[in-house]
């Protein structure tokens, strides 16, 4: 039984000019990030008909869903040969679980990738306390997602108003979830001791339902990575799991107290005393003097 069927809408809609358009950027950003990525155990937490784990190396590489329908056989680039592994990766999800309730123990993994993941979570934050549960310190997270300060969002978010007055016509992406900003997604990660290493965007065509249509906006690729790069229909962060400095306990701070305590005072002036300190001087010069 399918337990999240907005994951079959965002499949389907993967399969359209747009989807597809979009898909190729997705791929291709994945496979330049995860292919210098070592370690030795990753996890691709949705979205299986994407293979976003394909290019990395790490000998356990697994794909989650929390949908027991079988991915559909999506239309996906060609790997680059540079980026190419000698680990083919299986088709097909290994895992069936929650998003909140990952079946790893605490610091067992060294790369999770989330495909659109947050948007369609049931809960997008426990989603992500979760990733940062399972990482090993030093750990990666890549977030993909639909950027709602784009061309694409404002057309979604015309096309909600216009279903609200009673209109027809379909959305133009997919109608599950909550698109989560790039920013918001910036903050999320601060607040859970990530540190933010690069994020970029992708997709600056217009929102258009043809493939050629698409295809005569091509060149705004280039003009939109220099112009209004934050523009993109979609982002990618990258972040790393940052571990601060232990804190001294017990008897090594005792010790590292004691010899900050034994260290030689330090003379702060060496010349005329104060005021009130020549007082009492010439007072005592003067008590000399009547005794002798």
């Amino acid at each position: 039984m399918t337990r999240n069927p907005s994951i079959i809408e965002l499949a389907q809609w993967l399969q359209s000019p747009p989807g597809r358009y979009l898909l190729d950027w997705e791929q291709a950003q994945l496979d330049r990030t995860v292919t210098d990525l070592f370690g030795f155990h990753a996890l691709q937490l949705g979205l299986p008909d994407l293979a976003g784990l394909r290019a990395n190396r790490m000998p356990h590489r697994w794909v989650a869903s929390d949908s027991l329908r079988a991915p559909e056989a999506l239309p996906l680039p060609v790997a680059d040969d540079a980026l190419s592994t000698l680990m083919p990766m299986d088709a097909g999800s290994a895992l069936h679980c929650d998003f909140d309730a990952l079946p790893f123990p605490n610091q067992s993994l060294d790369l999770v990738v989330l495909p659109h993941t947050l948007e369609l979570a049931r809960d997008p934050h426990d989603t992500l306390r979760e990733v940062e549960r399972v990482l090993v310190p030093e750990g990666r997270v890549v977030i993909v997602g639909f950027n709602p300060a784009s061309l694409w969002g404002l057309r979604q978010h015309a096309g909600h108003w216009r279903q609200r007055l009673g209109g027809q016509r379909p959305l133009y992406l997919p109608s599950a979830g909550e698109f989560i900003g790039y920013r918001r997604v910036r903050d999320w990660l601060r607040l859970l001791g990530f540190e933010v290493e690069r994020g970029r965007f992708g997709c600056w065509a217009p929102p258009l339902r043809s493939e050629a249509g698409l295809a005569r906006f091509a060149w705004m690729e280039q003009a939109g990575r220099r112009g209004w790069p934050v523009l993109g229909a979609v982002y990618m962060v990258e972040a790393v799991k940052r571990v601060r400095g232990m804190r001294l306990v017990g008897l090594a701070r005792r010790q590292k107290v004691a010899k900050r305590a034994a260290a030689p005072a330090v003379v702060a002036n060496r010349g005329t005393p104060p005021a009130w300190r020549q007082g009492w001087t010439n007072a005592d010069e003067t008590h000399t003097q009547e005794n002798d």
